[in-house]
């Protein structure tokens, strides 16, 4: 026996969750409450009620649609005869007992319910048809919770098992994650729907604002040519930059970061897959201070103008504008999940304005799979899914392949996305980055970088040209 331990007595409530766990009914003679609080929520006066009114009032079968769907229904009868009932309203033809009796009777499920019989019986049940909404919302409740009851048993399991896949510690917190977001996820609920003449007068006013210079269409991105022609990026869009290594993707994630946080006074996370925090900081203060990156490496390099140039921007640039901090993260084996839950955390504490993905190609999701294109493309698809959720623009570095290097003029296409033409798909615009003076450093146009906007959904497409300022780390617009 063990000294030193407290060995607490089980409780009722404990014994219940061990018997769930392991699969198994709680021992013959314990609590008879421990075998009540297994029963899972239902409410069958509230179905019944709902059934019979769907039968007496085809109003109230739009009403009673709206919140449920036949998943919601506790017994498999109810379910099968919400289903017949749906599909006969949804032919066109008539619903009453009699009908729907020769439909349940006809698929062979009439038996299955009771008979006939049953169907005179939930019309009995119902007080009034005029409060089906009431007991449609009823049976909802009852069908969340049981979906949560559910959800805590899975969880409990994989606590226990994990994946059973060999899958990481972070991939089975993202599968409990999303198994209590999809508790809501059955029921017909209508919280991502819109009416298009109420939206009006909020819009309306949106664009009045827009259209008078007091609010931008989007939050300014760092060059004055590439806002004119997209508007800024807009919350809930998935903005992709790629190019080919050593071209300057990470310089313009560095600026949209910074010109974000520091210029717009917006919230950002970058989260870098190659850079260290240290490197990012330097390369971060060289484009806001405009002091050469090499003589920041350099022993004596800086020269007391550098000094006090740096000083400056640390105090009337980055330190004074508390509203919009920038955070980096430079976890170099950071997955999807990772990203999701702290972006979200970001969010609670501070408030979120952008968020900075560097790069797609080096991302993981800690797990095997099939082929590397279809992780990118899970990725890509999850990034969009992510600046829907926080409302917030996303931008995420991507590689291309050789496709430009074999061109005479070098110039990238859509295309030459690297892994995924899943990317193209799910971004609402492509940048593509194309500098001249890479391929060949006596070109007419050295010093000059091309962002070629190869996709903009909604806009048009453009070619912006800014000035490379690779010195200090920063593009910058000509105009400027």
């Amino acid at each position: 026996m063990l000294t030193g331990w407290a060995v607490p007595e089980l409780s009722v409530s404990s014994r219940a969750v061990r018997a769930a766990v392991e699969h198994r009914s709680p021992r013959a003679g314990e609590d008879a409450a421990a075998g009540a609080e297994l029963l899972p929520p239902e409410d069958l006066a509230a179905e019944q009620a709902v059934l019979g009114a769907m039968l007496l009032s085809e109003t109230a079968i739009g009403e009673v649609c709206e919140v449920l769907v036949a998943a919601d229904f506790y017994r498999p009868a109810h379910e099968v005869i919400f289903r017949a009932v749906v599909e006969q309203f949804g032919e066109s033809r008539p619903v009453d007992p009699v009908t729907i009796a020769a439909a349940l009777e006809r698929s062979g499920d009439l038996v299955r319910v009771g008979g006939a019989g049953y169907l005179h019986t939930v019309i009995a049940a119902v007080p009034t048809a005029s409060n089906a909404g009431f007991y449609a919302e009823r049976v909802r409740e009852k069908a969340v919770a049981r979906r949560l009851v559910e959800t805590g048993t899975r969880i409990s399991q994989l606590g226990y098992h994990g994946g059973g896949d060999g899958a990481g510690i972070d991939d089975v917190v993202d599968r409990a994650q999303n198994a209590l977001d999809a508790v809501t996820g059955g029921s017909g609920t209508d919280a991502g729907q819109a009416r298009v003449d109420e939206l009006f007068d909020d819009q309306l006013a949106v664009l009045a604002e827009v259209q008078a210079g007091r609010v931008a269409p989007g939050l300014a991105t760092p060059y004055a040519d590439l806002t004119r022609v997209t508007g800024g990026w807009r919350p809930g869009q998935l903005i992709v930059v790629a190019g080919r290594p050593g071209l300057g993707k990470s310089t313009v994630a560095v600026d949209a970061a910074r010109h974000a946080a520091f210029g717009e006074g917006q919230p950002v996370v970058l989260f870098s897959l190659e850079m260290s925090r240290t490197e990012l900081w330097s390369r971060i203060v060289c484009a806001e201070a405009r002091v050469n990156y090499r003589t920041l490496s350099t022993p004596h390099g800086l020269t007391s103008a550098d000094w006090q140039r740096l000083d400056t921007a640390r105090w009337e640039r980055i330190a004074a504008t508390c509203a919009g901090p920038l955070v980096i993260d430079d976890s170099a084996s950071i997955t999807m999940t990772q990203i999701r839950a702290r972006s979200r955390r970001l969010k609670q504490k501070h408030g979120l304005g952008l968020v900075v993905v560097d790069y797609l190609q080096l991302m993981s999701s800690g797990r095997r799979s099939e082929s590397r294109q279809l992780e990118i493309s899970e990725f890509s698809r999850q990034l969009k899914v992510l600046a829907k959720e926080l409302e917030v623009p996303v931008i995420a570095l991507s590689q291309l392949n050789r496709g430009p290097e074999q061109r005479l003029d070098k110039r990238p296409l859509l295309s030459d996305l690297r892994e995924s033409g899943a990317i193209e798909q799910d971004a609402d615009m492509v940048i593509l980055l194309h500098r001249p003076d890479a391929y060949d450093p006596e070109d007419a146009r050295a010093g000059e970088a091309d962002l070629i906007l190869a996709k903009n959904r909604g806009g048009p497409t453009s070619t912006v040209t800014v000035c490379s300022q690779l010195h200090y780390c920063r593009f910058a617009s000509l105009a400027s």
